[in-house]
């Protein structure tokens, strides 16, 4: 057979070609929209220590892409959807790809972290990612935490419902949390998040509702008087992988990617803790007031809000408002 240059130079590029068709697939590219710095953000310190364990243990390479670079958590979750992706950690937008994860926002379903933990990594959790991964595509490998959302405000402390009423609160864009803040007695006003300090500087809304965290390092307690620890709905990150790519690794591969996100999930958990205990001193040690409700006080928040949001859900969700009373059995057996 004989060889000239062009064929030489064209078998090359094919050599190389699938070379880099190789080096891709032994890639996993992971993003989330939280900043890259480890000890103050749950996302970027899950995916970091999910890079090292899947590193150190396989031949995969791990690639991040943190704060957004790729987009926002809609357009992540789309992307692995895709295939343009193979994984991502989201948390809000996972209930718009799979409509049952909305459950999980239920107001005041989780009365502490570790309840939420055990309903999570139990057999609900297990349920919940099975059907997520049939509607979607997308594998959750673990779950991490976002934190439990607290309202605060500009004119008086909240101790109890009736002290929301006649109070604008900004909140998400998203139907639930309009049901909830109607449901408590408030106003609620969808209001983009880049557009939420002026609206509180200027008085467009009273308050607003964010992690601890989040309210301390976007500076919201600055702009804000009263803080309410009323943990009114506990968000959890999904952790997801696309099936495709997953089941294109080996067993061996498979077993090192879902132990490291377990452990990823665990880590991001303990960082949100972490954040949220050092910012309630931190907001306190600059002047805002921060009130913990009673149970009974919890008690009535809950009366006011859950019937307006599961009824809301259960018209949403058709057959899957099953997943409702799933939930709801979960958490009494895990209290």
């Amino acid at each position: 057979m004989r060889f000239t240059f062009k064929s030489i130079a064209a078998s090359t590029a094919v050599v190389m070609a699938l070379a880099t068709s190789v080096a891709q697939a032994q890639t996993i590219r992971i993003a989330h929209v939280d900043p890259d710095e480890w000890t103050g953000s749950k996302k970027g310190a899950a995916a970091q220590i999910f890079r090292n364990i899947v590193e150190g243990e396989t031949g995969l390479s791990v690639e991040i892409f943190p704060a957004g670079a790729l987009g926002n958590e809609d357009e992540l979750v789309g992307q692995v959807q895709e295939g343009l992706l193979q994984m991502a950690i989201v948390s809000g937008a996972m209930s718009k790809a799979c409509p049952a994860a909305s459950v999980l926002d239920i107001p005041y379903t989780f009365s502490s972290a570790t309840v939420a933990w055990e309903v999570l990594d139990g057999e609900f959790g297990d349920a919940l990612a099975d059907h997520c991964l049939e509607q979607t595509g997308m594998r959750t490998l673990a779950f991490g935490e976002t934190g439990f959302r607290n309202f605060t405000n500009n004119t008086r402390e909240i101790r109890t419902p009736a002290d929301m009423e006649g109070l604008k609160f900004r909140v998400q864009p998203i139907p639930l949390y309009l049901e909830m803040v109607s449901g408590l007695g408030g106003e609620p006003t969808p209001i983009a998040w880049t557009e939420l300090p002026n609206a509180l500087s200027t008085g467009v809304v009273d308050g607003q509702e964010n992690p601890v965290g989040v309210i301390y390092n976007n500076g919201l307690h600055q702009l804000q008087k009263y803080m309410t620890l009323d943990g009114h709905v506990y968000a959890a990150d999904f952790l997801v992988i696309s099936d495709e790519f997953y089941q294109s690794l080996t067993a061996a591969e498979q077993e090192v990617v879902a132990r490291a996100a377990t452990v990823a999930g665990n880590m991001g958990r303990s960082i949100q803790q972490w954040t949220s205990a050092e910012g309630v001193l931190a907001v306190q040690a600059e002047g805002m007031q921060v009130y913990s409700p009673t149970a009974d006080e919890l008690a009535m928040f809950a009366e006011k809000a859950q019937p307006a949001v599961v009824d809301f859900l259960r018209g949403e969700l058709g057959d899957d408002a099953a997943w409702i009373d799933q939930l709801q059995a979960a958490v009494a057996a895990a209290q």
